[in-house]
């Protein structure tokens, strides 16, 4: 590597959706560099078309980067620059551009932002919620346990959770966010942001999973939701040890009857038909 020049990784944020939201900054790096390491190659192609620059091309994701990335490294560590994109938004966020980025800095390359579009924080600022803290959690696990796991941890938060989803899961998911953070909550749906059809909807979880059961969802989504009430998030740091008393706790937070004994249940290692018996008891 030139002791002259440390070569920089560029991770540069691309529009979700309208075309003009592409930086000046950003079209004339990616004209700039050599290379350009794509998410979709043939999405991001037609990008570059469209804004007329002509930088080669190579394919980085989640499926190649663990043999990709070293090789990328090592080619940079040549004397070249390289620039990073995902999709759509800024990479780094639900893709592998954050891997990339920590194989750079450990090489000792310089890693700078090309900032821009991102459908997390667009859709936040139009939300109505509160802005001030948040917490970005993406999109929930694919297996239906690990999912609860996440919305477990994150159900006694006060500030706003961001949440991502497709079309075809959003029924289940706002179903998933009902079971754990309660139905009450509010909530903002933007899908299709920056695009010619942008929606908001607004409302409680509740209002939100009725309007979709009525309506098929169409694009991509991105759930907004409010944080926990004060009082709801000093009982979930003083989870009583009771099975009753923490099932009630559990039922305070917003969970259904089945989920709350359900969660009880796990917490203290016994099984949910124990949780059922004891409150059984108690009556």
């Amino acid at each position: 590597m030139n002791e002259t020049h440390i070569p920089t990784l560029y991770l540069c944020a691309t529009p979700i959706g309208n075309l003009e939201d592409m930086t000046y900054r950003a079209v004339r790096v990616l004209g700039d560099v050599e290379l350009i390491a794509a998410e979709d190659t043939r999405h991001t192609r037609q990008l570059l078309t469209h804004f007329d620059i002509h930088t080669r091309l190579t394919s980085y994701h989640e499926h190649n980067k663990f043999e990709k990335g070293p090789e990328l490294i090592a080619w940079m560590q040549e004397g070249h620059d390289l620039a990073c994109v995902s999709d759509a938004g800024l990479p780094g966020i639900c893709d592998p551009g954050s891997h990339l980025a920590q194989l750079a800095i450990a090489a000792g390359l310089n890693v700078s932002p090309l900032p821009g579009a991102n459908a997390g924080l667009s859709a936040l600022i139009c939300s109505g919620l509160d802005t001030t803290r948040f917490t970005f959690v993406g999109f929930l696990p694919k297996t239906a346990k690990k999912a609860q796991e996440v919305l477990e941890e994150v159900q006694g938060r006060t500030d706003t959770l961001i949440f991502y989803e497709a079309p075809h899961h959003l029924e289940k998911t706002l179903q998933a966010l009902i079971r754990m953070l309660g139905d009450a909550r509010q909530a903002a749906l933007g899908r299709e942001l920056t695009k010619r059809f942008e929606e908001f909807r607004r409302g409680t979880l509740e209002e939100l999973a009725a309007y979709y059961e009525e309506n098929e969802p169409r694009g991509e989504y991105v759930i907004v939701v409010e944080g926990c009430g004060e009082e709801a998030a000093e009982a979930v740091e003083e989870k009583p040890q009771d099975p009753k008393a923490l099932y009630e706790y559990y039922l305070a937070t917003g969970l259904a009857k089945k989920e709350a004994m359900r969660a009880a249940a796990k917490d203290l290692g016994i099984s949910r038909r124990d949780i059922y018996n004891l409150l059984l008891e108690e009556r």
